[in-house]
């Protein structure tokens, strides 16, 4: 998940298609579908006074938005939100760009969103 080349190869499904992240993505809903329900019956999270959960019951507009942005950025550069932050202990400077972009992006968006 660190690795943007194995990414971008993921993506690109018209071309030369690297599968193996499936591995992953089914390891991942695998846990979330045996854990979630466990969980959620639980009084409390361990480390919050209370479960905060989506109250959102459709997709709207930001939503949306976000989501474009999101698959754009990831499919431009193969950096996801999460990895990045381990990507940081490589030593590169390219998570270090893409760690100040998304910072940058979440700052400009609460300017925005401050004004409306």
């Amino acid at each position: 998940m660190i690795d943007p080349n194995k990414i971008l190869a993921f993506l690109d499904v018209a071309g030369d298609w690297d599968p193996t992240l499936l591995v992953v993505l089914g390891g991942a809903v695998g846990v979330t579908l045996i854990t979630f329900r466990f969980v959620l019956r639980l009084p409390k999270p361990v480390f919050h006074s209370q479960f905060v959960l989506p109250t959102l019951t459709r997709a709207d507009r930001p939503l949306i938005i976000g989501q474009i942005l999101f698959g754009i950025g990831w499919g431009l550069i193969g950096y996801c939100p999460g990895p990045v932050f381990s990507s940081l202990a490589l030593g590169f400077a390219e998570p270090v760009i893409v760690m100040l972009a998304m910072v940058g992006g979440a700052l400009l968006y609460k300017q925005i969103h401050a004004k409306s």
